[in-house]
């Protein structure tokens, strides 16, 4: 019988265990440790529409009109003020209709662009720029101007603003109610265990811009949201996401209560996960409920801006309100 040659077996145990390195890197989620929140609250009323009026005056010059801030107010403090975030590709137009109702029912209204969002040449590359980092920025800063708006604090987001309402609600003990709408914690066509990994390889590898509706393309509606992704960004925000689900294993979230809702018929962000990242929070004993909208409504990712196709905000909208309970 022949003696395995020491030597042969020493390099199968190395290769063995670089591949073990090489997997355990490739799977881990790298450089989320510094999304950290920085609170600045408004003071009062008068400031928090100052810095409103700031951020839309810093806005790019070539801004679609319609997708800059928008800000609905009473005229003073109200007892509740409603952050909406609007989804990767969209801005502030996909919420404005939802956001004239809850005004109407006595809240104010803010409504903010994302970054490198709402430009006018809605073939830009610009949103390819996009960093977890100005997320966190974003969601820090819109907190702070409800801070001035009212008593109570409603940020409501869908998607890419799922995720940022997420992670506000995970760093911010001001935020009263957070409603976090199909979040993009993860995608349908990524198995959940592959999550990390694809992130990791898709945010070194060139670019690649994807059109939503490949039949449309450019004429895809509507005429404010931008018709292509860009893979990079789509990293960034699962990186942000991941900031999330890495804070909560050490501490419940700061908001004083968390509503998630779910769209079954959703095929483009993975439920499975996210429904992983609720019993994570319920294991906090978080304020934490969740509603789901029946498969029947035949419900799209969007289904909040009425300018998408097959659109039912007349059944959508009201539970959506009823939720921040206005």
């Amino acid at each position: 019988m022949k003696t395995r040659n020491p030597g042969t077996l020493l390099i199968v145990l190395l290769v063995a265990g670089l591949l073990l390195a090489i997997a355990l890197l490739v799977m881990t989620p790298h450089n989320i440790s510094n999304l950290v929140s920085r609170p600045d609250p408004a003071r009062d009323y008068g400031e928090a529409v100052s810095r409103a009026d700031s951020l839309r005056e810093k806005a790019a010059k070539d801004m679609n009109q319609q997708c800059r801030l928008q800000l609905m107010t009473h005229g003073g403090k109200t007892d509740r003020a409603v952050i909406l975030v609007h989804g990767y590709t969209s801005c502030p137009q996909q919420f404005h209709e939802l956001g004239k109702r809850l005004h109407v029912s006595g809240s104010n209204v803010l409504i903010a662009p994302l970054p490198h969002h709402g430009l006018l040449d809605r073939m830009t590359q610009e949103h390819s720029l996009l960093r977890a980092e100005e997320l966190a920025e974003y969601a820090d800063r819109v907190v702070d101007i409800g801070r001035g708006l009212g008593e109570e604090i409603v940020m409501m987001g869908i998607s890419a603003g799922g995720v940022t309402t997420a992670w506000a609600a995970q760093q911010r003990d001001d935020i009263d109610l957070a409603v976090i709408i199909s979040p993009a914690f993860g995608f349908k066509k990524v198995p959940t265990p592959l999550t990390a990994a694809v992130m990791n390889i898709f945010s070194v590898l060139p670019d690649t811009f994807t059109w939503w509706d490949p039949e449309r393309k450019a004429e895809a509606p509507s005429s404010y949201a931008y018709p292509r992704y860009s893979r990079r960004a789509l990293t960034q925000i699962l990186r942000l996401g991941f900031a999330v689900q890495e804070d909560m294993k050490r501490t419940s979230p700061e908001a004083k209560k968390i509503v998630v809702v779910f769209n079954p018929n959703d095929n483009e962000i993975n439920n499975e996960l996210t429904r992983k990242i609720v019993k994570r929070w319920h294991s906090h004993n978080a304020d934490i409920t969740t509603y789901e909208f029946d498969a029947s409504l035949e419900l799209g990712h969007d289904l909040i801006d009425p300018n998408q196709p097959n659109q039912k905000i007349e059944v959508v909208y009201p539970k959506l309100i009823k939720l921040v309970g206005s």
